[in-house]
C-alpha cells in the first residue's frame, strides 16, 4: 500500500500568502520611492524656473540701465562730432593769424593792425559760443603734462622749468563738459644735456665701433 504522500511546502496556501504580502510590500515601498523621487524632481523645477526667472528680470533691469544712459548721452554729447568740425574754424583763424603777421609787406601797418583786431573778434565770439555750448579751452601752459588732456609733441630744453612742464602750446585742445574734444598739442620742457659730456659719449662711441 503506498504510503500517504505530504503536501508540499511550496504548495503550502500559507507560503503563498507570504510571497504576496512580500510582494505588496515590496510594490508599496517602490511606490514612495518614486513619489519622493517626483517630489525632489518638482521642486528642483520650481528652484530652476525661479533662477531663470530671476535673471531675466535682472536683464531686463541691465537694458533698461543701458537704454537710460545712451538716451542721456545721446542728449548730452548729441553734437560731440559737429562741436570737433567746428574746432577747425579757430584753427584756421589763428594759422591766418600767423601768415598775416609774418608777412613783410604787412608788418607794422595800420592795416595790418586793424585785420587782427577783427580776426580777435571773431575768435573771441567762437570761444563765447562753445563755452555757452559746454566746450571750452583747456589751459596748458606751465601746467605738468596730463595724457588724458595733453599730446607731448617735442621736448624743449629749460632748466627754468620742472621736466614735463609744458613750455609751449602748438593747438589748442578742448572739452565738451566731461569728455575730451580733443587734446592740447603742446610742447614740455627737458634739463639741458651737458654737451661735453654728449661730446665725450659721442668719441667714445666712434673709439668702440
Amino acid at each position: 500500500m503506498d504510503k500517504e504522500q505530504k503536501p508540499s511546502e511550496e504548495s503550502s496556501p500559507k507560503n503563498s500568502e507570504n510571497e504576496i504580502l512580500e510582494e505588496n510590500s515590496i510594490s508599496t515601498d517602490t511606490g514612495d520611492q518614486e513619489n519622493d523621487e517626483k517630489e525632489i524632481s518638482n521642486e528642483e523645477k520650481i528652484k530652476e524656473l525661479e533662477d531663470k526667472l530671476a535673471r531675466a528680470f535682472a536683464e531686463m533691469e541691465n537694458q533698461r540701465r543701458r537704454f537710460e544712459k545712451e538716451k542721456e548721452d545721446a542728449f548730452e554729447y548729441g553734437g560731440f562730432s559737429f562741436a570737433k568740425e567746428a574746432l577747425n574754424l579757430i584753427d584756421n583763424l589763428e594759422r591766418s593769424k600767423q601768415v598775416l603777421e609774418n608777412d613783410d609787406k604787412l608788418k607794422n601797418t595800420e592795416a595790418l593792425k586793424k585785420i587782427l583786431e577783427h580776426l580777435e573778434i571773431i575768435n573771441k565770439d567762437l570761444i563765447s559760443i562753445f563755452s555757452k555750448n559746454n566746450i571750452k579751452p583747456i589751459e596748458c601752459l606751465n601746467k605738468k603734462l596730463d595724457p588724458n588732456f595733453h599730446q607731448a609733441m617735442m621736448e624743449i630744453e629749460n632748466d627754468q622749468k620742472e621736466p614735463g612742464t609744458i613750455i609751449q602750446e602748438i593747438q589748442k585742445g578742448f572739452t565738451i563738459k566731461d569728455r575730451l574734444l580733443r587734446p592740447s598739442l603742446v610742447g614740455v620742457s627737458k634739463k639741458t644735456e651737458d654737451k661735453n659730456k654728449k661730446s665725450a659719449e659721442n668719441k667714445e662711441n666712434k673709439e668702440n665701433n
